[in-house]
């Protein structure tokens, strides 16, 4: 514990320069260096990843999976910001568009902790586990501001509660969670699966799907804020779009903000929304 891998390291500088090109400082940057050096954390982290492959045969649920969805988090409010979407934090008058993205950037990299348990409804367990951790890094980044802690850690507890689409959520800021979550389904996720399967189990065809995907792109739209590419090697790639990034997609509130692709091998783009 404590040795951030080269991926673990790479995804965290990423964060830090995706959130410097919104705010060269601030609290969040406070915030965000906090939760990517925290050894409480990592090793929460690196134990989830234990359980979720080694015991029970799952794909990647730890740092590296954390930090991408952290970062696509990030992406994609930037990309909301960009086109003057305000979210529900800013229309409430309750928060500013940072609070909103420190709130998702908990969230993100908070929001599998559960894991470390079990699968059945590690969404709940991740949020008991991350309640503790919230409320020491929110007390040293808003140590004079209670009431902006509490709201932070709401929001974010909401989008670790809501990430797996099994809840019903209500703000944007836990809908784009769920959507960064669905968004980290590249191949590297299956590749450790795979290789020590001994044989078909249910569950297999996520590890062969995910294993076709090349890359996943967040991008500005042509029609609407957010345009996902989802880049495959076959069309045995189009259930992971179907069956966990679109179903993901349709329950959140930032669906109406989204625009969803998928190509195999560089072909013609086939259009989800």
């Amino acid at each position: 514990m404590g040795i951030r891998s080269p991926k673990e390291l790479s995804l965290g500088n990423r964060i830090i320069e995706t959130i410097s090109a919104i705010f060269p400082e601030g609290k969040i940057l406070t915030a965000a260096k906090l939760l990517l050096e925290d050894e409480e954390i990592q090793g929460m982290q690196e134990y989830a990843n234990i359980v979720s492959i080694k015991r029970l045969g799952f794909n990647d649920h730890g740092p590296v999976h954390m930090r991408t969805v952290a970062l696509n988090a990030v992406i994609m409010m930037g990309l909301l910001r960009k086109a003057g979407i305000r979210t529900n934090l800013e229309t409430e008058e309750y928060g500013s568009f940072e609070d909103s993205l420190t709130a998702a950037l908990f969230a993100g990299m908070l929001h599998d902790l559960g894991m470390s348990i079990g699968r059945q409804d590690h969404e709940l367990h991740s949020a008991i586990l991350a309640a503790p951790i919230l409320d020491r890094i929110l007390r040293e980044v808003y140590a004079s501001n209670l009431q902006k802690s509490t709201i932070i850690r709401s929001l974010a507890i909401e989008g670790i509660t809501g990430h797996m689409g099994n809840r019903t959520i209500h703000s944007l800021e836990a809908g784009i969670i769920l959507v960064a979550d669905g968004c980290d389904m590249t191949k590297g996720r299956a590749r450790i699966p795979l290789a020590i399967s001994s044989g078909p189990r249910v569950g297999d065809i996520h590890q062969y799907s995910a294993n076709s995907i090349e890359e996943v792109k967040l991008l500005s739209g042509t029609e609407k804020p957010i345009r996902i590419e989802v880049y495959m090697s076959s069309e045995v790639g189009l259930f992971q779009v179907e069956e966990v990034l679109l179903g993901k997609i349709s329950v959140s509130p930032a669906r109406k903000y989204i625009e969803l692709y998928a190509l195999i091998n560089n072909g013609n783009p086939k259009r989800y929304l």
